[in-house]
């Protein structure tokens, strides 16, 4: 079912808007009235990264008049395999400058506003109160909480997206829908345990499927706005690249949740990593020079790799043992690391070695310690001739 337009048309497109957005002028169902009210659109975008970039990028291409972005990371090489809103020569620069000017190359008749800051509970209500509609592409539990709460505190509906590898998921979340409405509690009432769902960085993603989502969060932006179509308020898509198959699930309104009323810690409810991790890490943590000087030193000691086996393929530091995680928190690989010695843990950037460190304690082995920042502390402090990734 179709929702009422959730922006009101501007007065009038110019001859040169008339042009530029012909394609959408003769659709029926957008016309002259659907561009007028994209044209008074303010639609904020949460990231610049793998979902922003082709949102903001359609987004400006189908004329919404007001684009905001909220971005305060810098482009790294690494991004460019699936952020396409920046280059090569945009690398070191701000992404929220990179977007802007991808943005107004696209079109320069679309208002371009920057939010620079990382997102939190004492700024968020400020920044989304002048949009009329939130599309959130972060990749981390802790934002994606924070942006429902604050899209339920002021009202507005908002669309959320997420990949992992081969796989990505869309939604429409609005808890003041006319119809009635729902919010990504529903879908996801508590946050999953520290560590059990790996991040993009960790476990990757295929970049063009970034463009897919991206693609499909756009579109559902452009319906609410203009009030066409059926939105996926209330459903759950699916797309699965490897299959080529898209499917719906109905999301239901959770009976146990209780009303959104403020905002709270997010970081400390999703516990970004577990508290046994911080404590193991507590005290137990070595710098990637310190552990060149162990090394140096000739000292004896087992220096285990954490991570998965694609990963170490790509860099290792020398003389690591690799045994994944899983293992180590399962039990299954405790009998193959050494008693006799010191062990020195690490992953890709130190999240991953802090939950196996804190198993490793619980198993008797109270001495072992993790490398603050990992193999890419290694690779920025000791040898920056490997690659990152």
């Amino acid at each position: 079912m179709a929702l009422p337009p959730l922006v009101e048309p501007a007065a009038e497109l110019t001859k040169e808007e008339v042009a530029r957005y012909s394609r959408h002028l003769i659709i029926p169902d957008v016309g002259m009235d659907g561009q007028k009210r994209l044209k008074n659109a303010k639609v904020l975008v949460v990231g610049a990264g793998g979902l922003g970039s082709p949102a903001l990028l359609y987004l400006a291409a189908a004329g919404v008049g007001t684009l905001g972005i909220v971005e305060f990371d810098i482009v790294d090489e690494s991004n460019l395999q699936r952020q396409v809103i920046h280059g090569q020569s945009d690398i070191d620069r701000p992404k929220a400058e990179s977007a802007r000017d991808s943005i107004k190359e696209i079109n320069p008749l679309v208002e371009v506003k920057l939010h620079q800051l990382r997102l939190d509970s004492s700024n968020v209500l400020d920044v989304f109160r002048d949009y009329d509609l939130i599309l959130d592409g972060t990749d981390n539990f802790a934002t994606r909480y924070l942006v429902n709460d604050a899209a339920v505190l002021l009202g507005k509906p908002y669309v959320w997206g997420s990949i992992f590898r081969f796989e990505g998921q869309v939604s429409v979340f609005w808890e003041d829908a006319p119809n009635g409405g729902l919010n990504y509690r529903d879908l996801y009432p508590e946050p999953p345990p520290p560590g059990m769902v790996p991040s993009c960085a960790e476990g990757g993603v295929l970049g063009v499927l970034c463009a897919s989502i991206g693609s499909v969060m756009v579109t559902e932006a452009i319906k609410l706005i203009a009030g066409i179509g059926e939105p996926l308020l209330g459903r759950l898509m699916v797309y699965d690249a490897l299959e080529m198959s898209y499917r719906t699930i109905k999301i239901r309104k959770d009976p146990g949740s209780e009303p959104i009323t403020g905002l709270i810690d997010y970081d400390a409810f999703c516990g970004v990593v577990s508290d046994d991790a911080q404590s193991a890490a507590a005290g137990h943590t070595i710098t990637a020079t310190e552990l060149k000087e162990m090394m140096d030193a000739g000292k004896d000691f087992a220096l285990i790799d954490v991570r998965e086996p694609h990963e170490y393929e790509i860099v290792s530091i020398p003389g690591a043992v690799l045994i994944p995680k899983d293992r180590i928190l399962s039990g299954e690989a405790l009998a193959e690391i050494p008693q006799d010695k010191p062990v020195v843990l690490h992953c890709k950037s130190g999240g991953r070695s802090a939950e196996a460190l804190a198993a490793l304690h619980k198993a008797g082995f109270a001495d072992a310690v993790h490398v603050g920042g990992g193999v890419l502390a290694w690779a920025k402090q000791v040898d920056p001739s490997l690659p990152t990734y």
